[in-house]
């Protein structure tokens, strides 16, 4: 919801820290046998007043593309900064999934509506769209996530899904926000292979990741609770990024948990950045934020939105 140039967690000293040291949560179980499967980076990320910004594309964004950007926001309907404004994107997909509460929603598109708790709005901005939304009338916190899209859908058809709670399929204790994962897929269709999951254990409970054919990209946010994965604890409002590997995850949970999983096949372009647009080159990127300053434009003269 806010610039992708701002905030960078590479100005983090936690974060520099977990960089240069890779973390140390990590042992051998039985070096005869197997090894439990690295964990490279973990952070608590940066509170901005609004949103904490656990990581983005000009920092840990590089490591796990194509999830490229995640925030965690908590907000109420009785504050003037809930509303996030008219602002535009190109060459990703957004992606918001509430925990708690509900949130207005609205496209340039003409589309517009309420997402509810458990419900999944992806926005594919492709060439360029503008929207703004915020809390309703109660208390709302979720994530934002940022999904880079491959070359041939960066300049493409702007287009959007919204699955209310009842359309988002389970399996175990996993509800598959987007993709695939253990033969469910997801009713939204998107441009990449990749696994985007909501998974609820209780206390005492074990259950392992395996990931998806291909898939070797790993990484957690904890939304609540602690759990114990690689040797280690992991605490609400900390993420974690696994070493890049099809080799599976088990986790321990220590106390009722939530937490957002994502696993992907890397993404094989650069990260070309604007201020809210993110491309595989700068010729793409010049004609996203082309189109987004001419859709802008037209968006003033109709009284849509203010002019600057």
């Amino acid at each position: 919801m806010t610039r992708c140039k701002m905030h960078p967690l590479l100005n983090n000293k936690d974060y520099k820290m977990n960089v240069l040291n890779r973390t140390m949560m990590n042992q051998v179980v039985d070096s005869s046998i197997s090894t439990v499967r690295e964990v490279t980076y973990r952070t608590k990320g940066q509170y901005n007043g609004f949103a904490t910004r656990l990581f983005s594309p000009s920092d840990l964004g590089h490591e796990v593309k194509p999830f490229i950007f995640l925030d965690f926001f908590k907000v109420k309907p009785n504050r003037r900064h809930i509303d996030a404004g008219w602002h535009p994107h190109s060459g990703i997909s957004t992606v918001t999934y509430l925990f708690k509460g509900s949130m207005r929603y609205k496209e340039s598109t003409g589309v517009e509506g309420v997402l509810p708790s458990g419900g999944v709005e992806y926005m594919q901005a492709g060439n360029g769209v503008w929207h703004t939304g915020g809390a309703t009338h109660e208390e709302a916190e979720g994530f934002q996530l940022w999904l880079a899209l491959p070359a041939s859908a960066e300049n493409g058809e702007s287009k959007s899904q919204y699955l209310e709670p009842n359309q988002v399929p389970s399996v175990g204790p996993v509800k598959v926000i987007l993709g695939h994962y253990q033969g469910v897929q997801s009713e939204a269709k998107i441009e990449s292979d990749l696994s985007y999951l909501h998974v609820s254990l209780k206390a005492g409970q074990d259950w392992t990741f395996t990931p998806e054919i291909g898939h070797k990209v790993a990484w957690i946010s904890m939304y609540k609770g602690v759990v114990n994965v690689a040797n280690a604890d992991v605490n609400e409002g900390e993420v974690v990024v696994f070493e890049e590997s099809n080799q599976s995850i088990t986790f321990h949970a220590e106390t009722d948990v939530d937490f957002i999983l994502g696993g992907a096949n890397k993404h094989p372009f650069p990260l070309v950045m604007g201020s809210y647009s993110v491309h595989t080159n700068r010729d793409a990127l010049r004609q996203g934020e082309s189109n987004i300053a001419q859709l802008g434009y037209d968006l003033q003269q109709q009284g849509i939105i203010p002019s600057r």
